[in-house]
């Protein structure tokens, strides 16, 4: 059946890249090292990032294959992520998920250890990482979703200039049970905000 529109962007638009460091406003986005494992063992340690990004685990085995299996998501152009660094110490993450090159979009997520909580860290990192996926990979929207109790990640939104639009009800499942969500996007054309 015959498309009626051509994709915004051809397959290997993001693979044809390689997966940048990217300056965050005192913070260094870098993919992540077999290195970091014990770092990502400990987040996901975490009570408030199991809360809501609903895993855990159990060894360093399983989080040194976390970090190995982004090189392949991104050769498959779906998926991304970055360590965020200060000084070369990781302090949370921040990445892309459910990219689409056809339709030029892909979905914010990220956490933050909470050592580095409070000092604007997710912010600057989300920052970076958007005006990275407007100027260079040309996306034309950046949206996140967060449950309606993660009142920290709607405030990282809207100090951004992510729109505000709406509430998805019961969208996403968390170890407590489903959880509505509060839907914000940033297309590339609002960009002067940012």
């Amino acid at each position: 059946m015959p498309l009626l529109v051509s994709p915004a962007h051809p397959a290997g638009t993001l693979k044809s890249l390689r997966q940048p460091t990217i300056d965050g406003d005192g913070l260094v986005l870098r993919p992540w090292r077999g290195s970091d494992a014990e770092v990502v063992k400990a987040a996901f340690d975490c009570p408030d990032i199991q809360r809501w990004h609903a895993r855990c685990m159990d060894s360093r085995d399983e989080a040194l294959a976390w970090i190995e299996g982004w090189e392949s998501r991104w050769d498959d152009e779906t998926d991304a992520s970055w360590a965020i660094a200060v000084e070369d110490r990781v302090v949370g993450q921040v990445g892309l998920r459910g990219v689409s090159l056809f339709e030029s979009s892909a979905e914010l997520s990220y956490w933050v250890l909470p050592a580095a909580r409070g000092a604007g860290v997710a912010g600057r990192a989300t920052l970076a990482l958007t005006r990275w996926s407007f100027d260079v990979v040309g996306l034309h929207r950046i949206f996140l979703r967060h449950s309606t109790g993660n009142l920290a990640s709607c405030r990282v939104a809207a100090k951004l200039g992510f729109s505000d639009e709406g509430t998805q009800r019961g969208v996403l499942l968390h170890a407590d049970g489903w959880h509505d969500a509060h839907t914000h996007a940033r297309l590339r054309t609002d960009r002067p905000s940012l």
